[in-house]
């Protein structure tokens, strides 16, 4: 076989280069984008700043920005909001039944009350721990049962499991 100069095809690095170039405006375009966005959703900054936002550009407010998504924000806020509340239930068999993810009423009945009031409604059941855990031998047969509950809901369900009897109710 005879040498022969390689073949060159001439131009293609141009080519290549400013389609690189192209590809590197686009992606740095869509970053800074998103980076807007984010920034004025409120995810860079706080919770509050993002719901504050939020409320101004409902009101129709000057200077009021648009947030992306309202319910993140609103979703976010319950969850700082809500805590992990135990409650110690008289009826440890109505325990036993429910499981996690369940939703409930907590009832509370004092002692020689004539009427139970409602403490918690729709209370999420976190945790139903296991039996040997759950009952404990206190002659009264109650069971424990972990439900999350916004903060002062959980401060009026721990005054109740101290003056009274609590039950809970499937919704």
């Amino acid at each position: 076989m005879p040498p022969f100069d390689p073949v060159r095809v001439r131009g293609s690095g141009r080519r290549l280069r400013r389609a690189l170039s192209r590809r590197r405006r686009a992606t740095a375009a869509g970053l800074a984008m998103t980076a807007a966005a984010l920034a004025t959703a409120g995810a860079g900054g706080s919770v509050r700043a993002a719901a504050d936002a939020g409320a101004r550009a409902e009101s129709g407010a000057p200077g009021a920005v648009a947030v992306a998504n309202p319910s993140q924000s609103s979703r976010a806020q319950r969850a700082a909001k809500m805590v992990s509340a135990p409650v110690r239930i008289a009826d440890g068999a109505t325990v036993r039944l429910l499981r996690r993810g369940d939703r409930v009423d907590v009832i509370a009945a004092a002692e020689g009350a004539p009427e139970a009031r409602v403490v918690a409604s729709g209370a999420r059941v976190i945790e139903v721990p296991r039996t040997r855990e759950t009952v404990v031998d206190t002659g009264d047969g109650g069971a424990l049962l972990v439900l999350s509950v916004p903060r002062a809901t959980a401060t009026e369900l721990a005054a109740a499991g101290a003056t009274s009897r609590l039950a809970v109710t499937l919704c």
